[in-house]
Protein backbone atom coordinates (compact mmCIF):
# COMPACT_ATOMS: atom_id res chain seq x y z
CA UNK A 1 0.00 0.00 0.00
CA UNK A 2 2.87 2.41 0.37
CA UNK A 3 4.14 1.80 -3.05
CA UNK A 4 3.55 4.49 -5.38
CA UNK A 5 0.96 3.20 -7.78
CA UNK A 6 1.90 3.12 -11.47
CA UNK A 7 0.69 5.87 -13.82
CA UNK A 8 -1.90 5.79 -17.31
CA UNK A 9 -1.08 6.68 -19.80
CA UNK A 10 -4.10 6.88 -22.71
CA UNK A 11 -3.33 6.34 -25.99
CA UNK A 12 -3.26 9.96 -28.37
CA UNK A 13 -6.18 10.86 -29.81
CA UNK A 14 -8.21 8.43 -27.93
CA UNK A 15 -11.26 9.51 -25.91
CA UNK A 16 -9.76 8.99 -22.74
CA UNK A 17 -6.82 11.45 -23.85
CA UNK A 18 -9.31 14.02 -24.32
CA UNK A 19 -10.21 13.38 -20.80
CA UNK A 20 -7.60 15.29 -19.83
CA UNK A 21 -8.84 18.39 -20.96
CA UNK A 22 -11.93 18.17 -20.26
CA UNK A 23 -13.14 20.23 -16.81
CA UNK A 24 -9.35 21.70 -16.71
CA UNK A 25 -10.37 22.83 -12.86
CA UNK A 26 -10.16 19.36 -11.73
CA UNK A 27 -6.90 18.54 -10.44
CA UNK A 28 -5.16 15.53 -12.03
CA UNK A 29 -6.84 13.00 -9.64
CA UNK A 30 -9.96 13.79 -10.25
CA UNK A 31 -9.14 13.33 -14.16
CA UNK A 32 -7.65 10.23 -13.47
CA UNK A 33 -10.74 9.05 -12.13
CA UNK A 34 -12.92 9.94 -15.47
CA UNK A 35 -9.73 7.70 -17.32
CA UNK A 36 -10.69 4.98 -14.76
CA UNK A 37 -14.24 5.68 -16.13
CA UNK A 38 -13.57 5.66 -19.15
CA UNK A 39 -11.74 2.13 -19.37
CA UNK A 40 -14.72 0.77 -17.23
CA UNK A 41 -17.15 2.27 -19.59
CA UNK A 42 -14.80 1.10 -22.94
CA UNK A 43 -14.51 -2.50 -20.97
CA UNK A 44 -18.51 -2.81 -20.81
CA UNK A 45 -18.77 -1.78 -24.50
CA UNK A 46 -16.28 -4.65 -25.86
CA UNK A 47 -18.31 -7.30 -23.67
CA UNK A 48 -21.67 -6.21 -24.73
CA UNK A 49 -19.94 -6.63 -28.63
CA UNK A 50 -18.76 -9.65 -28.18
CA UNK A 51 -21.97 -11.09 -26.22
CA UNK A 52 -20.95 -10.99 -22.91
CA UNK A 53 -24.16 -11.43 -20.56
CA UNK A 54 -26.10 -8.39 -19.67
CA UNK A 55 -25.44 -8.28 -15.92
CA UNK A 56 -21.68 -7.35 -16.51
CA UNK A 57 -22.75 -5.25 -19.03
CA UNK A 58 -24.41 -2.76 -16.66
CA UNK A 59 -22.18 -3.44 -13.45
CA UNK A 60 -19.07 -2.13 -15.31
CA UNK A 61 -21.28 0.95 -17.08
CA UNK A 62 -22.97 1.63 -13.63
CA UNK A 63 -19.74 1.62 -11.89
CA UNK A 64 -17.97 4.12 -14.99
CA UNK A 65 -21.13 6.07 -14.28
CA UNK A 66 -20.54 6.38 -10.44
CA UNK A 67 -17.09 7.24 -10.67
CA UNK A 68 -17.63 10.17 -13.76
CA UNK A 69 -19.77 11.26 -11.00
CA UNK A 70 -17.29 10.90 -7.99
CA UNK A 71 -15.50 14.18 -6.30
CA UNK A 72 -12.89 12.25 -4.45
CA UNK A 73 -10.02 10.74 -5.98
CA UNK A 74 -9.88 6.86 -6.17
CA UNK A 75 -6.34 6.99 -5.57
CA UNK A 76 -6.33 8.72 -2.41
CA UNK A 77 -9.09 6.73 -1.02
CA UNK A 78 -7.48 3.24 -2.24
CA UNK A 79 -4.25 4.90 -0.19
CA UNK A 80 -6.00 5.82 2.80
CA UNK A 81 -8.50 2.85 2.70
CA UNK A 82 -7.83 0.35 1.04
CA UNK A 83 -10.53 -1.59 -0.97
CA UNK A 84 -12.80 -1.70 1.20
CA UNK A 85 -12.69 2.03 0.83
CA UNK A 86 -13.88 1.45 -2.83
CA UNK A 87 -16.41 -1.39 -2.24
CA UNK A 88 -17.90 1.45 -0.15
CA UNK A 89 -18.83 3.37 -2.91
CA UNK A 90 -22.14 3.33 -5.34
CA UNK A 91 -22.16 0.16 -7.79
CA UNK A 92 -18.38 -0.68 -7.02
CA UNK A 93 -17.77 -4.71 -6.09
CA UNK A 94 -15.19 -6.46 -5.08
CA UNK A 95 -14.32 -7.67 -8.55
CA UNK A 96 -14.29 -3.79 -9.99
CA UNK A 97 -12.57 -3.26 -7.09
CA UNK A 98 -9.72 -5.32 -8.18
CA UNK A 99 -9.75 -3.50 -11.89
CA UNK A 100 -9.62 -0.30 -9.88
CA UNK A 101 -6.79 -1.61 -7.38
CA UNK A 102 -4.86 -2.93 -10.58
CA UNK A 103 -5.12 -0.04 -12.78
CA UNK A 104 -3.62 2.17 -9.57
CA UNK A 105 -1.30 -0.24 -8.66
CA UNK A 106 0.32 -1.13 -12.32
CA UNK A 107 -0.98 1.29 -14.21
CA UNK A 108 -2.50 -1.90 -16.17
CA UNK A 109 -5.88 -3.66 -16.49
CA UNK A 110 -5.65 -7.44 -17.41
CA UNK A 111 -9.19 -7.59 -18.57
CA UNK A 112 -9.30 -4.63 -20.90
CA UNK A 113 -5.83 -5.29 -22.47
CA UNK A 114 -7.56 -9.09 -23.48
CA UNK A 115 -10.78 -7.76 -24.60
CA UNK A 116 -9.00 -5.40 -26.78
CA UNK A 117 -6.25 -8.25 -28.41
CA UNK A 118 -3.96 -7.10 -26.41
CA UNK A 119 -3.22 -9.49 -24.63
CA UNK A 120 1.10 -9.66 -23.97
CA UNK A 121 2.33 -9.29 -20.85
CA UNK A 122 5.34 -7.72 -21.42
CA UNK A 123 4.19 -4.20 -20.60
CA UNK A 124 2.97 -5.22 -17.23
CA UNK A 125 6.18 -6.77 -16.59
CA UNK A 126 7.91 -3.62 -17.18
CA UNK A 127 5.99 -1.94 -14.64
CA UNK A 128 7.68 -4.21 -11.62
CA UNK A 129 11.43 -2.02 -11.14
CA UNK A 130 14.45 -3.97 -12.59
CA UNK A 131 12.62 -5.17 -15.33
CA UNK A 132 13.25 -3.60 -18.86
CA UNK A 133 11.91 -4.76 -22.12
CA UNK A 134 14.50 -7.33 -23.05
CA UNK A 135 14.21 -8.67 -19.69
CA UNK A 136 10.29 -9.00 -20.47
CA UNK A 137 10.26 -10.57 -23.22
CA UNK A 138 12.81 -13.23 -22.24
CA UNK A 139 10.44 -14.37 -19.06
CA UNK A 140 7.40 -14.20 -21.88
CA UNK A 141 9.44 -16.49 -24.44
CA UNK A 142 11.08 -18.92 -21.63
CA UNK A 143 8.24 -19.59 -19.54
CA UNK A 144 5.66 -18.40 -20.82
CA UNK A 145 4.47 -16.16 -18.18
CA UNK A 146 1.40 -14.19 -18.25
CA UNK A 147 0.79 -12.71 -15.56
CA UNK A 148 2.42 -10.85 -12.39
CA UNK A 149 1.57 -14.33 -10.33
CA UNK A 150 3.10 -16.21 -13.38
CA UNK A 151 6.06 -14.46 -13.10
CA UNK A 152 6.45 -14.61 -9.02
CA UNK A 153 6.02 -18.53 -9.27
CA UNK A 154 9.02 -19.07 -12.02
CA UNK A 155 11.67 -16.44 -10.75
CA UNK A 156 11.12 -18.40 -7.08
CA UNK A 157 12.07 -21.78 -8.78
CA UNK A 158 15.54 -21.83 -8.54
CA UNK A 159 15.88 -24.24 -11.38
CA UNK A 160 14.47 -21.73 -13.97
CA UNK A 161 17.68 -19.92 -15.55
CA UNK A 162 16.56 -16.67 -17.60
CA UNK A 163 19.86 -14.74 -19.72
CA UNK A 164 21.20 -11.42 -17.75
CA UNK A 165 19.46 -12.42 -14.46
CA UNK A 166 21.11 -12.75 -11.57
CA UNK A 167 21.17 -14.10 -8.03
CA UNK A 168 21.09 -9.92 -6.97
CA UNK A 169 18.69 -8.40 -9.90
CA UNK A 170 16.48 -11.69 -9.17
CA UNK A 171 16.13 -10.94 -5.28
CA UNK A 172 15.30 -7.21 -6.16
CA UNK A 173 12.63 -8.22 -8.62
CA UNK A 174 11.24 -10.63 -6.17
CA UNK A 175 10.87 -7.98 -3.09
CA UNK A 176 8.88 -5.38 -5.82
CA UNK A 177 6.95 -8.06 -7.08
CA UNK A 178 5.88 -9.33 -3.62
CA UNK A 179 5.02 -5.45 -2.75
CA UNK A 180 3.23 -5.16 -6.01
CA UNK A 181 0.97 -8.40 -5.22
CA UNK A 182 0.30 -8.04 -1.55
CA UNK A 183 -2.49 -5.79 -2.44
CA UNK A 184 -3.50 -7.02 -5.10
CA UNK A 185 -3.82 -10.74 -3.46
CA UNK A 186 -5.46 -9.60 -0.54
CA UNK A 187 -8.96 -8.62 -2.58
CA UNK A 188 -8.56 -11.36 -4.82
CA UNK A 189 -8.89 -13.95 -2.25
CA UNK A 190 -12.65 -15.14 -2.48
CA UNK A 191 -15.03 -14.03 0.49
CA UNK A 192 -15.58 -18.34 1.36
CA UNK A 193 -12.78 -19.61 1.38
CA UNK A 194 -12.11 -22.04 -1.52
CA UNK A 195 -14.38 -20.73 -3.59
CA UNK A 196 -12.83 -21.99 -7.12
CA UNK A 197 -14.92 -23.18 -9.97
CA UNK A 198 -15.19 -26.81 -10.25
CA UNK A 199 -13.25 -28.52 -13.00
CA UNK A 200 -15.99 -30.23 -14.62
CA UNK A 201 -17.32 -26.05 -15.23
CA UNK A 202 -13.70 -25.42 -17.00
CA UNK A 203 -13.34 -28.55 -18.86
CA UNK A 204 -17.32 -28.14 -20.25
CA UNK A 205 -16.53 -24.64 -20.85
CA UNK A 206 -13.29 -25.93 -22.40
CA UNK A 207 -15.12 -28.02 -24.98
CA UNK A 208 -17.91 -25.35 -25.63
CA UNK A 209 -15.34 -23.19 -26.74
CA UNK A 210 -12.79 -25.10 -28.91
CA UNK A 211 -16.25 -26.85 -30.64
CA UNK A 212 -17.90 -23.24 -31.21
CA UNK A 213 -14.40 -21.70 -32.38
CA UNK A 214 -13.49 -24.89 -34.93
CA UNK A 215 -17.69 -24.25 -36.23
CA UNK A 216 -16.13 -20.36 -36.55
CA UNK A 217 -19.48 -19.55 -34.82
CA UNK A 218 -17.37 -17.16 -32.59
CA UNK A 219 -16.44 -13.49 -32.65
CA UNK A 220 -13.30 -13.25 -33.57
CA UNK A 221 -10.28 -10.38 -32.19
CA UNK A 222 -7.20 -9.57 -33.87
CA UNK A 223 -4.04 -9.74 -31.63
CA UNK A 224 -1.81 -6.55 -31.06
CA UNK A 225 1.12 -8.93 -30.83
CA UNK A 226 2.88 -11.88 -32.83
CA UNK A 227 0.07 -10.64 -35.49
CA UNK A 228 1.79 -8.69 -37.90
CA UNK A 229 -0.91 -8.82 -40.41
CA UNK A 230 -3.54 -7.37 -37.81
CA UNK A 231 -5.71 -10.52 -38.68
CA UNK A 232 -8.73 -11.45 -36.54
CA UNK A 233 -8.19 -14.98 -35.83
CA UNK A 234 -8.46 -15.41 -32.08
CA UNK A 235 -11.93 -16.15 -31.15
CA UNK A 236 -13.70 -15.11 -27.89
CA UNK A 237 -16.35 -16.71 -25.79
CA UNK A 238 -18.16 -15.48 -22.99
CA UNK A 239 -20.17 -17.74 -20.82
CA UNK A 240 -22.33 -17.44 -17.66
CA UNK A 241 -23.00 -20.92 -15.77
CA UNK A 242 -24.55 -21.10 -12.40
CA UNK A 243 -22.94 -17.96 -11.11
CA UNK A 244 -19.79 -17.73 -12.89
CA UNK A 245 -18.64 -15.83 -15.79
CA UNK A 246 -16.74 -16.92 -18.17
CA UNK A 247 -14.09 -16.07 -20.49
CA UNK A 248 -12.45 -18.05 -22.87
CA UNK A 249 -9.32 -17.75 -25.41
CA UNK A 250 -6.62 -19.49 -27.09
CA UNK A 251 -2.87 -18.60 -25.72
CA UNK A 252 -0.92 -16.32 -27.83
CA UNK A 253 2.16 -16.60 -26.00
CA UNK A 254 5.51 -16.68 -27.47
CA UNK A 255 6.01 -20.46 -26.47
CA UNK A 256 2.21 -21.28 -27.58
CA UNK A 257 3.03 -20.06 -30.93
CA UNK A 258 6.99 -21.29 -30.86
CA UNK A 259 5.30 -24.92 -29.93
CA UNK A 260 2.42 -24.95 -32.18
CA UNK A 261 0.11 -24.78 -29.29
CA UNK A 262 -2.09 -21.44 -30.23
CA UNK A 263 -5.30 -23.87 -31.29
CA UNK A 264 -4.52 -26.15 -28.10
CA UNK A 265 -3.99 -23.68 -24.71
CA UNK A 266 -6.99 -22.14 -23.46
CA UNK A 267 -6.99 -19.58 -21.24
CA UNK A 268 -9.76 -19.49 -19.40
CA UNK A 269 -11.19 -16.23 -17.02
CA UNK A 270 -13.57 -16.51 -14.61
CA UNK A 271 -15.14 -15.06 -11.22
CA UNK A 272 -18.20 -15.94 -9.18
CA UNK A 273 -20.92 -13.04 -9.39
CA UNK A 274 -19.35 -10.11 -8.15
CA UNK A 275 -15.65 -11.81 -7.06
CA UNK A 276 -11.97 -10.89 -8.61
CA UNK A 277 -11.13 -13.02 -11.58
CA UNK A 278 -9.47 -16.02 -11.75
CA UNK A 279 -7.52 -17.46 -14.23
CA UNK A 280 -6.74 -21.28 -15.62
CA UNK A 281 -4.91 -23.03 -18.45
CA UNK A 282 -6.96 -25.36 -19.82
CA UNK A 283 -4.46 -27.61 -22.52
CA UNK A 284 -4.43 -31.44 -23.79
CA UNK A 285 -2.09 -33.56 -21.82
CA UNK A 286 1.05 -35.08 -23.86
CA UNK A 287 1.79 -37.95 -21.39
CA UNK A 288 0.98 -40.34 -18.62
CA UNK A 289 -2.19 -41.85 -17.71
CA UNK A 290 -4.16 -38.66 -18.97
CA UNK A 291 -2.71 -38.69 -22.61
CA UNK A 292 -4.71 -36.83 -24.79
CA UNK A 293 -7.06 -35.73 -22.34
CA UNK A 294 -8.18 -32.12 -21.58
CA UNK A 295 -6.61 -31.04 -18.02
CA UNK A 296 -6.49 -28.03 -16.00
CA UNK A 297 -2.48 -27.14 -15.05
CA UNK A 298 -2.39 -27.38 -11.50
CA UNK A 299 -5.69 -28.90 -11.26
CA UNK A 300 -4.34 -32.25 -12.82
CA UNK A 301 -5.73 -34.67 -9.91
CA UNK A 302 -8.86 -33.36 -9.56
CA UNK A 303 -8.92 -33.74 -13.74
CA UNK A 304 -8.10 -37.38 -13.12
CA UNK A 305 -11.39 -38.10 -10.77
CA UNK A 306 -13.38 -36.08 -13.48
CA UNK A 307 -12.02 -38.12 -15.89
CA UNK A 308 -12.34 -41.78 -14.34
CA UNK A 309 -16.00 -41.26 -13.66
CA UNK A 310 -16.88 -39.93 -17.65
CA UNK A 311 -18.27 -42.55 -20.11
CA UNK A 312 -15.66 -44.72 -21.58
CA UNK A 313 -14.87 -42.82 -25.24
CA UNK A 314 -15.81 -39.67 -23.75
Amino acid sequence: MKENPGKIFPQPGSRMETERTRNPGDGPDLQENRRIADQLRLYSGLLESQGGDGFRVRAYRNAAAAIGELRQPLRTLYLEGGTAALTGLPAIGRGIAAAIAEILTTGQWQQLDRLQGETGPEKLFQTVPGIGPALAGRFTEQFDAQTLEDLEIALRDPRMKVSGLGPRRRSAILAALSGRLEAIRRIRTPRRNGHIPPVQLLLVADAIYRKRAAAGKLRKIAPRRLNPEGEAWLPVLHLTRGGWHLTLLFSNSARAHALGRTADWVLLFCHYEDEPEMQFTVVTQRQGSLEGRRVVRGRESECARYWACQPAGS
